[in-house]
């Protein structure tokens, strides 16, 4: 508002900032915060949004015409505006592919149910780790089920090798009948106990144990490759802005991750014909 009064040299209108900020103030503020209160907080907060939103759209009827940029964040305002509206009317607390940010308005909340933070925002990131080097499955800002790119995965390094993987090592989301029965078909080993009771062979059962826990330990690589990206390439602190510039850090930082693995295994093999000869 306060650009298009600028550019136009239009009076500007009384937008009830303080009171709006005032009220939500009031309500995040509260360590109690009933039902009433918080829809009686929203439908103000609306209220305000519609004032102002009547205020642009009387411009524009009188000939302001708005850049692109103004365009695009007024269809966005009048979208967040539009959900908003009609979770406070029907009572429902969630709707599809929920804008939480204006800036960044392809971001979704994604529940992880942590202990620092229950929900996160952010890319999700599906790799596979095939000696060492890391290949991206899926990237998405959606919060998906990363059970659903199992197949592809598997698939995807059949086309690229000729032949199946000898082993998964997957986290439990993976496990289930259908995967377990694929898996025993193309002869490929699912990392984890078998569904069912355990065996009574005692010796077969420890085999078990001591085969589970060394996939456990084998499996950590790919969490320390999280940590490492992280805190080493950048992954814990994006800070760009568009979606195709993130997609590009996050590519890059993986990139990164998979050169110094690759000049690691060089400079060992380096180092051993040197101590041979």
């Amino acid at each position: 508002m306060d650009k298009i009064c600028e550019s136009t040299r239009e009076k500007k209108p009384r937008m009830y900032r303080k009171r709006a900020r005032r009220d939500f103030l009031r309500l995040s503020k509260s360590k109690k915060r009933s039902a009433k209160a918080i829809r009686s907080a929203s439908r103000k907060q609306l209220q305000y949004i519609r004032r102002d939103v009547g205020y642009i759209v009387q411009f524009v009827q009188n000939g302001v015409k708005l850049t692109e940029p103004q365009k695009n964040r007024m269809n966005l305002v009048t979208t967040v505006y539009e959900r908003q509206r009609l979770m406070l009317e029907s009572g429902i607390h969630s709707i599809p592919r929920r804008v939480v940010s204006l800036a960044q308005p392809w971001i979704r909340p994604i529940v992880r149910g942590k202990t620092h933070a229950n929900t996160e925002f952010g890319a999700k990131l599906h790799i596979s780790l095939v000696d060492g080097y890391a290949r991206i499955e899926r990237l998405d800002f959606e919060a998906y089920n990363e059970s659903e790119g199992f197949w592809k995965a598997v698939y995807r390094f059949y086309d690229r090798y000729g032949r199946w993987l000898e082993r998964i090592l997957a986290d439990k989301i993976y496990r289930n009948r259908k995967t377990l029965s694929f898996c025993k078909e193309r002869g490929i080993r699912l990392s984890g106990p078998a569904l069912g009771k355990p065996p009574k062979d005692q010796n077969l059962s420890r085999q078990l144990k001591k085969q589970g826990y060394q996939d456990s330990c084998d499996r950590n690589v790919v969490e320390g490759l999280f940590g490492t990206g992280k805190t080493a390439y950048g992954l814990g602190r994006i800070s760009v802005r568009l979606e195709d510039t993130t997609r590009c850090v996050i590519g890059v930082a993986l990139l990164l991750g998979n050169l110094m693995k690759r000049l690691r295994l060089s400079l060992f093999q380096v180092s051993r014909l040197e101590s041979i000869e």
